[in-house]
């Protein structure tokens, strides 16, 4: 509404509502500053909607602040949508920040944690500065957010900062608009700040661990780990287990200790330049590596040797064509690697989960105390309390696109946007790498990584993330959306807490689908053929499924094809020990068990005779169409793994070994798939032809590296056939590719490759994980079409 002042301009005043990520990001002093330089009045406060602005002005004044709102936002904030209202004019003399709203719904968005800013570190580097080598230094563009907000709007008493009162330095620094640190949450400093300390474990001493009292904790830290001790060091979501990833001996005490197999490890550095040596590092990588996220980038090794740097330990990532490598990105990691004139110390560390194998990451002192007590010589621990715990992100890059392994720091709780609406509901995922997820109307909330649900730990995490994603999203789920797995623990935590609301069984190859279909924007009116490739899902004729060829949408599935059905003997001892699998493909394609056959070699003699007789009657043997069990299979016979020691190795170092494979050999095997027109069914595609190609080039000499990658290439061959049987029989032009197989990005690629080339388009995933912690996500597309062929009620 508009009235005329005493000189006869139009003074109008406005209510602007922006929406979108747009607390905890220096929106209120951006708007604080944009409204004064433009000469307006009026006030702007943080509601759980997002944040409310009233301005009051010129006409022509009030016009540019809207027009430059969002396009000038601050570099953190992600604008969604701002709404215009004309209210009465009331004369306000000043432009003010007024105390947040907590009326309402939460509507806003928490942004995540983000990485030291450059500001922060030049002034933790500045011995003239007050916050030189404050392990805790922030601003309004940098530190932590998700993590510790307790509740909204997202002020300090809404987040476990709200302990620290602040001193009057930093209390002048949060009240001045033209400060950097002006309504910066988690400001602190050395006199009111959080508090770091180191302690100890004594050698041949009972009782807790001493607190060091007459060093600096960073010093001694770093002086520890030197020495080649093992640190818990508590993060932004966690704690970390550090160790000198360059001390062989450091890393095989960790190791041991975690019992962690051959798990690769995460290596974090100063920067680039102290890992360029080891990895082919391009141009787009070092932007992933430095940007605010700070994920763990999964880097190609050289195949040549580079130049000269610190070189990790070869237990860090056995076996494996990537090093997983982050920057640092809090001020304590900074300080732990050392900043310039320190004393010399470890330019690499490792630094993994802080928690034993399977359960979830610890956060709290107590809980690190004494969960990790047998693993830590030393824990490096501060008293700011960690709300929401929150593992590494994990990236790589697949033909330039990023491929997210796990997504959690620096991404969650981001919401993506739906091409469809969805009615208020919360998928809870399946029970590997579990993610739940919240949506409603056009957008979703995917939790940070949870973990495998096999573990009561996870299981109560999982319950606190689903609490925590309510606390801060508008969603109250009305429906539940869950894997038609009956033993799935996820699953029986969506019946056991349904509380009368429906409950949708979604079959799991169909939500990997799913999710492709919806962050690549598909309505939904048109199928696409899925080829949703994984370990194990459960199969709608009770068959463990894995090989999939469907044509799918959200209202339902057509099962086009799949790999021919092998038994899997033994359940999860054939996933440990892949010359199980082997060997049961090597029975069902008629190929005999020949004491020359590595996989034959390695399974023990007593094994072998059980193994033959438990196929011949088939006990505990159901079938699969699994493609990761082939690829396990094919990495045993290959020689090149034969027990696995954590989830994909022998998939992992067969897509290693084809990678060292001579250019020059294009050699392909080949699938069995039938001709159209001879189809009755689902098509079959028989892996038999495969395996006596494996075993002809065995004999024959041909190195593990060429099988590894002709095998590639024959899966390569067969979605590139399959996809246009589809093409011809059901007019289908749009391809995704899904499941957790697809983390292989030598796979990815050639696929995509081959079927670009011949004029399909390709879904890859780039904003969630194609393996199952993409799955929530999926789940709940298909659950907002409840009742169709794809869904069962309950």
């Amino acid at each position: 509404m508009s009235v005329t002042g005493t000189a006869g301009a139009t003074v109008l005043r406005r209510r602007v509502t922006a929406r979108g990520v747009v607390q905890g990001v220096g929106f209120r002093p951006y708007v604080h500053a944009l409204a004064t330089s433009l000469g307006l009045t009026g006030h702007v406060t943080n509601t759980p909607d997002g944040v409310v602005v009233e301005i009051e002005g010129d006409r022509a004044a009030v016009d540019l602040f809207c027009a430059r709102l969002a396009p000038d936002a601050p570099p953190l904030a992600r604008v969604d949508g701002v709404d215009h209202e004309d209210v009465p004019a009331t004369g306000d003399g000043a432009f003010t920040i007024l105390a947040s709203r907590a009326d309402g719904r939460a509507g806003a968005l928490i942004p995540p944690d983000t990485a030291t800013c450059a500001a922060c570190l030049g002034e933790l580097a500045d011995p003239a500065d007050r916050r030189h080598r404050h392990p805790f230094v922030n601003c309004t563009h940098c530190g932590p957010r998700f993590t510790i907000v307790t509740g909204l709007p997202y002020d300090r008493a809404h987040t476990t900062m709200a302990g620290f009162p602040l001193c009057p330095r930093c209390a002048r620094e949060y009240a001045d608009p033209a400060d950097r640190r002006f309504h910066a949450q988690p400001v602190a400093c050395p006199d009111c700040g959080p508090r770091l300390r180191l302690l100890v474990r004594r050698p041949r001493t009972a009782g807790a661990p001493e607190e060091v009292t007459d060093a600096d904790p960073v010093a001694e830290a770093r002086r520890l780990l030197g020495r080649g001790a093992v640190l818990a060091v508590k993060g932004l979501g966690g704690y970390h287990l550090a160790c000198d990833a360059t001390d062989p001996e450091a890393v095989a005490l960790l190791r041991r200790r975690k019992a962690r197999g051959d798990k690769p490890f995460a290596l974090m550095a100063r920067g680039a330049d102290d890992i360029e040596h080891l990895v082919s590092l391009t141009a787009a990588e070092r932007e992933l590596l430095a940007g605010p996220a700070r994920p763990i980038v999964l880097l190609r090794r050289r195949t040549t040797a580079g130049p000269a740097g610190p070189r990790p330990a070869p237990q860090v990532a056995p076996g494996s064509p990537d090093l997983g490598v982050m920057l640092p990105y809090t001020p304590l990691h900074h300080l732990l690697l050392g900043l310039p004139g320190d004393p010399e110390g470890p330019r690499l560390l490792v630094m993994t989960s802080g928690n034993v194998s399977g359960e979830p990451i610890v956060t709290d002192e107590g809980e690190a105390l004494e969960r990790l007590a047998h693993l830590a010589d030393a824990w490096l621990t501060h008293d700011r309390p960690i709300r929401v715990p929150c593992d590494d992100s994990v990236v790589r890059l697949c033909d330039g696109k990023p491929l997210i392994v796990r997504r959690a720091r620096g991404y969650a709780p981001l919401p993506l946007d739906l091409p469809v609406p969805v009615r208020p509901a919360l998928a809870v995922g399946g029970d590997l790498k579990n993610t739940c997820c919240l949506g409603e109307g056009r957008r979703a909330w995917l939790s940070a990584h949870i973990g495998d649900m096999d573990d009561l730990a996870t299981q109560r995490a999982f319950a606190r993330a689903v609490a925590q994603l309510e606390s801060i999203t508008p969603v109250r789920p009305g429906l539940l959306a869950a894997d038609r797995h009956p033993g799935y623990r996820s699953a029986q935590w969506a019946l056991r807490n349904a509380a009368g609301r429906e409950v949708v069984r979604v079959q799991h190859h169909h939500a990997h689908i799913a999710a492709a279909m919806a962050e690549h924007g598909l309505d939904g009116t048109r199928r696409v053929l899925g080829a949703a490739f994984d370990g194990t899902g459960h199969g709608d004729d009770q068959a463990v499924w894995g090989g999939e060829f469907l044509l799918a949408d959200y209202a339902g599935f057509t099962r086009l094809g799949h790999l021919a059905y092998v038994p899997l003997p033994g359940g999860d001892a054939a996933v440990h020990r892949p010359y199980r699998m082997a060997l049961a493909h090597l029975r069902a394609a008629g190929l005999a068990w020949s004491a020359d056959l590595p996989c034959v070699a390695a399974c023990p003699t007593d094994e072998l005779r059980v193994l033959s007789r438990q196929l011949e009657r088939g006990i505990h043997c159901v079938p699969t169409s699994s493609m990761g069990r082939l690829f396990d299979a094919v990495s045993s016979l290959a020689g090149v793994c034969h027990r696995a020691g954590y989830e994909a190795q022998a998939a992992v170092e067969l897509e290693a070994a084809a990678l060292s494979a001579p250019a020059e050999d294009t050699t392909a095997y080949a699938f069995a798939v039938p001709e159209a027109a001879t189809l009755d069914g689902p098509l079959r595609a028989g892996p038999a032809p495969v395996l006596a190609a494996v075993v002809d080039d065995l004999r024959a000499g041909v190195p593990a590296a060429s099988i590894a990658a002709r095998f590639h290439r024959a899966v390569v061959g067969l979605v590139h056939r399959v996809c246009l049987l589809a093409r011809d029989r059901h007019g289908v032009d749009t391809v995704a590719l899904t499941g957790g197989v697809f983390l292989n990005s030598l796979l990815s690629s050639a696929c995509a490759a081959a079927l670009t080339a011949d004029g399909f388009t390709v879904l890859r995933h780039h904003l969630v994980p194609p393996g199952d912690g993409g799955l929530a996500l999926g789940q709940l597309m298909v659950a907002a079409w409840a009742g169709g062929p794809g869904a069962t009620t309950l």
